[in-house]
Order: C-alpha cells, then structure tokens, then sequence
C-alpha cells in the first residue's frame, strides 16, 4: 500500500507543476506548490513528514466545500495545523477513494489563488 500511496502523491504533484504558471519549492520542509512563484496553493507531505503517520496534502479550500468533504468522507478530510485556520483543507492520501476527486479539490484550491487569467488557462479535459 505504501508505494501505491507514493504513486497517488507523485502523480497529485506532477498534476499541480501542469497548472498554468506554477512554481515548487520547499516551505517548511515540504514540496510546495505556488502561483507565480508567490501564493502557495498546496502542500504535501510524505509518510512520516513532521510525525504523520500517513502522505497527505493541504490545500487552499472554499470554507463551504471543507465542510461538505468532511461531513462525507471524515477519514478522508480533515482541518490542517498551521493553514486551516485560513480554510485549507487536509486530505489523507492512504484513504483517498478517487484520483479524480482529489484533482477536483486541487483545481478548486488552484482557482481560489491564481488570478482569472491564470483560471482560463487551465485545460477543460
């Protein structure tokens, strides 16, 4: 299961480095994803990064649609340290049900940071 938890968090970072104008770089000891290079849109985080005991990643969420992931899928989502306070989301990556959802989420963290030219960049497939 491990390895098959690395591949969902590698392929969860290589879709975030194919959004328009965006820029990875270590904040805190993760790989962290940002919008030109300045807001950060999502973090991830490894088996075992500060104490986890299982990969997951935050990222930037609607307050609404937090609420909702984490009323249906509790074992899933959860609030973040340090970013929930500003709506991120945590989603545990052993649990996660669907690569689609998670790109779901990722897209949506992506529109709430990038600017709306940025927005219309991003591939409708």
């Amino acid at each position: 299961m491990a390895r098959a938890t690395t591949k969902v968090l590698e392929k969860l970072q290589a879709y975030a480095r194919s959004l328009p104008e965006v820029t990875e770089r270590l904040s805190h000891g993760a790989p962290t994803f940002f919008v030109r290079g300045k807001k950060s849109f999502l973090m991830t985080f490894p088996y075992g990064h500060h104490d986890a005991h299982f990969p997951q990643a935050w990222c930037a969420c609607e307050p609404i649609l937090r609420e909702h992931l984490m009323k249906e899928q509790p074992t899933v989502f959860f609030v973040p340290p340090y970013v929930g306070y500003r709506g991120w989301v945590g989603i545990r990556l052993d649990v996660a049900s669907s690569y689609d959802e998670l790109t779901e989420v990722l897209d949506n963290a992506y529109r709430l940071i990038a600017p709306s030219s940025l927005v219309a960049k991003m591939s409708t497939s």
